[in-house]
């Protein structure tokens, strides 16, 4: 497991060398960076016209939609090769090479795709997030930031286990599958609904298939105290756990089940 940490590091390490060697590529990092505070825009314009729905205020939404939009921007840059897998790797025959090579594929595809651009992303989220905690008042004890931080772990598990989910599908498919974008793109965008305003139908979709609220809205209320049981903040992590290991089971499922292309 080590090993395969420290291979995956130096795959990323070879990817930013390649990056930076082209002229601009730091203007590219602050397109990212500053394009990303335009994502929260939307709602901010919505509470400016409509003002608040019952309790739920513009800082609160922003606190849940940041921690999900975080869980989502490292997981895209940890493991961007399974989003691309199924377009390149699969339908072109080029995952034949990996499984020659003495590694586990898994750390091969993940690492086959390290966007450097990607790395500015969690930053403006962030500084988004710390805004709206200080707007409501919260006042962060060390439990509440070790919270808030396995949330975002747990959600970027999460994530990354749509990308390999769907990565393990498209062995079968050869070819991507479109709606496993509902459960990553359009799932954080579903936490600029109130969860009291949301029907029941998504609220259960995002609590127990895809437990995205489990970890933006419950880590959030409990750090809030908006009337949620604070032990449901600690949820993120085995949540998201559980989630990757279901993927990790498809994606094996799959390579099991792979047969080449040829050339």
């Amino acid at each position: 497991m080590v090993k395969e940490f420290k291979l995956y590091w130096r795959f990323a390490g070879i990817h930013l060398l390649s990056a930076v060697e082209y002229k601009g590529w730091w203007l590219k990092l602050l397109h990212v960076f500053f394009s990303m505070f335009g994502e929260p825009m939307v709602i901010i314009l919505m509470f400016i016209r409509f003002g608040n729905i019952g309790d739920w205020t513009l800082e609160r939404i922003l606190l849940i939609y940041s921690i999900a939009l975080i869980s989502y921007s490292i997981a895209k840059c940890l493991c961007n090769g399974f989003d691309y897998f199924p377009w390149v790797m699969v339908r072109n025959g080029d995952f034949d090479r990996l499984l020659l090579r003495p590694k586990t594929t898994f750390v091969q595809v993940a690492a086959s795709a390290f966007n450097v651009q990607r790395l500015a992303v969690p930053i403006p989220n962030i500084i988004i997030m710390m805004w709206a905690i200080n707007r409501l008042g919260i006042s962060l004890s060390v439990i509440d930031v070790a919270m808030l931080l396995l949330a975002i772990a747990g959600g970027m598990l999460i994530y990354a286990g749509v990308f390999v989910f769907g990565a393990g599908v498209s062995f079968f498919t050869i070819g991507g599958i479109n709606w496993i974008y509902i459960f990553s793109n359009a799932s954080y965008e579903t936490t600029r609904i109130p969860v009291d305003h949301m029907p029941r139908v998504l609220r259960h979709i995002f609590t127990f298939l895809m437990p995205m609220l489990v970890v933006s809205y419950f880590p959030a209320s409990a750090i809030g105290g908006w009337g949620e049981a604070y032990w449901r903040g600690w949820l993120a992590l085995p949540a998201g756990t559980a989630f990757f290991g279901a993927a990790m089971l498809v994606w094996k499922i799959g390579v099991r089940h792979y047969k080449s292309t040829g050339s």
